[in-house]
């Protein structure tokens, strides 16, 4: 990766994402880091693949519980089978999206389908986690799926841009998100250009593949670097050659948030109460999908999060 020697001008930070090997295939985690936490309401961004499974393989995330936050699941190639507590069950599809607010609560699993696990597939995708205002932390959970072509598009000058959520540059999501907020997938040719406007406060570009350079400024910025850019700063990518990038940001929610596991929340002691309510069980089950995965190192969260 060639980066800039310095953070200068329109650049606030560099992210280069933690990666984990899930049996098999690589995960990247650019949100949270030790350098930040979120960038607008993003606390959470996960970039998976691309994986290409055999038969009798695929993905298994087992039931799992979430509070104060919502989730967007984004597939750039194959699919994945969404169960979750309310009851809903959704397969997932390359250019769809799935938002699930969990709210006060409630547990998922996603996992490759039969059909997929007997022949085997490819897979390539993000997750990333918003989380929800205060007045919004404990509402009632809901899900929502957007089919491709419910997804706002606009494309001209070598450019290509799908809004996954939120409002950029006149296009407005059907997603039922609750707070400012905006996530894209930008698509280059290469030597295209993309003005990013000042209309959200933080923004950032994670680099899918391809090169980008941000005109005026030097360096290069290449696949699996998150760019976080400063307020009030409007910015034109350039395309090396063919690029795609998504677009992330908002505005920053009031207070502070507290993350552990898959917990967000505004209040310590909430992030408490939901780990004893896993402990206990006292989470609804996923019809059809009864696994259940102990909460991770236990003394940690008490030290953590103790009232």
């Amino acid at each position: 990766m060639t980066l800039q020697t310095s953070v200068t001008g329109s650049i606030e930070q560099i992210i280069l994402p933690n990666v984990r090997d899930l049996g098999g295939f690589d995960v990247r985690r650019a949100l949270p880091s030790a350098q930040r936490r979120m960038v607008g309401p993003f606390i959470f961004l996960d970039s998976f693949g691309p994986v290409v499974f055999g038969p009798g393989e695929g993905v298994d995330t087992r039931p799992h519980p979430h509070i104060g936050l919502s989730t967007i699941s984004y597939l750039l190639q194959g699919e994945m089978l969404h169960r979750d507590s309310a009851g809903h069950i959704q397969q997932l599809h390359a250019g769809e999206v799935n938002l699930m607010t969990a709210g006060r609560g409630i547990v998922h699993s996603e996992r490759s389908s039969d059909p997929v696990r007997a022949s085997g597939g490819e897979l390539m995708g993000f997750q990333a986690w918003v989380a929800l205002p205060e007045a919004h932390e404990e509402a009632e959970p809901r899900f929502q799926h957007l089919l491709a072509e419910r997804i706002p598009h606009t494309e001209g000058e070598g450019a290509s841009l799908s809004l996954l959520a939120g409002s950029l540059d006149g296009l407005s999501s059907p997603t039922q998100t609750v707070s400012d907020l905006f996530y894209a997938d930008l698509q280059l040719q290469a030597g295209a250009r993309y003005r990013l406007s000042a209309e959200h406060i933080e923004r950032a570009l994670y680099i899918v593949s391809g090169e980008i350079e941000v005109v005026g400024q030097s360096g290069r910025f290449s696949a699996d670097c998150l760019v976080v850019l400063r307020p009030n700063s409007e910015i034109v990518l350039r395309a090396v050659g063919p690029s795609r990038l998504l677009l992330l940001g908002g505005e920053p929610l009031e207070g502070n948030r507290h993350i552990y596991w898959n917990f967000v929340s505004s209040r310590p002691e909430r992030i408490l109460q939901a780990a004893e309510d896993w402990r206990a069980r006292r989470f609804p089950d996923v019809p059809g999908d009864d696994e259940f995965i102990p909460l991770p190192d236990d003394s940690q969260v008490r030290w953590r999060f103790k009232a």
